[in-house]
């Protein structure tokens, strides 16, 4: 990207877009969608949170990188209470986006 926003390059972000894409398009159960509501703002609160600690730095960074990995954490409790079909390999990219995080906000 000739353009990119800083966030754009960071491959927590990248990941992060994906798992929160892959919640939008799964399907939950009828009587699971209070869940799928607080996952959906989860993963967003992730990428979000990603985007906006770039745009900060310093200290505001570090606690924006600290809520994403709140965030990424609840997004991996939520997907233990439902059985989804690709759900496991989510939680895959939320250990290492976490993984990342801890990292960056170090």
């Amino acid at each position: 990207m000739k353009h990119a926003f800083n966030h754009e390059n960071l491959d927590c972000y990248k990941l992060s877009l994906e798992v929160a894409r892959w919640v939008y398009r799964a399907r939950f159960p009828g009587d699971c969608q209070g869940l799928r509501d607080q996952l959906m703002r989860a993963s967003q609160s992730v990428v979000l949170n990603i985007a906006e600690g770039c745009g900060r730095g310093g200290r505001a960074e570090k606690n924006h990188f600290r809520i994403a990995l709140g965030s990424a954490g609840e997004c991996c409790a939520a997907l233990d209470l439902v059985p989804l079909a690709g759900s496991e390999q989510q939680q895959d990219n939320l250990r290492r986006i976490g993984a990342m995080l801890r990292r960056l906000s170090g």
